[in-house]
């Protein structure tokens, strides 16, 4: 398997690619308008940001995204950075390439001296579990309960 990691910065082309992700997995049924997804995805393409896009190639091919962002979580405004819109084309699930993308994230918030990384989500906390986070409670976000996690870096 030929799979590498690139960022949005080095590549603003995916910029798109990542937009419709975003917008189809969590987007669309929120009734936000795809060009409003983009338009928040766009400044990831900043060279030396504190908020960065990931992109995973599987044998050339954009398959997979995580970003570093500083913040996610309308009810925790207080807490940064974050682990974001984690999405695995579901052709390519089951490869590593989610653990390879976290890994990717806390290399990024541990280079930009942060020693804790924040996510929130409905239903993978198996997985973010296995990469060691920990379930600190509960939120609501949009309407919806999420799971709040955290993880120590370093």
């Amino acid at each position: 398997m030929s799979r590498r990691i690139v960022t949005l910065a080095e590549r603003p082309g995916l910029v798109g690619k990542v937009a419709f992700w975003q917008w189809d997995a969590w987007g669309r049924q929120r009734g936000r308008r795809l060009e409003s997804v983009a338009h928040d995805v766009r400044p990831l393409t900043k060279q030396n940001s504190a908020e960065e896009g990931f992109v995973l190639l599987d044998a050339g091919d954009p398959v997979a995204t995580a970003c570093l962002t500083s913040d996610d979580l309308d009810t925790r405004p207080d807490l940064s950075p974050w682990l974001a819109s984690v999405f695995v084309e579901p052709a390519y699930r089951g490869r590593g390439h989610a653990t390879a993308l976290v890994g990717a994230v806390e290399q990024a918030a541990l280079a930009r001296g942060h020693s804790t990384l924040w996510l929130f989500t409905w239903d993978t906390m198996p997985l973010y579990a296995r990469l060691g986070w920990e379930t600190v409670g509960r939120e609501t976000h949009h309407g919806s309960e999420v799971t709040l996690m955290r993880r120590q870096l370093g």
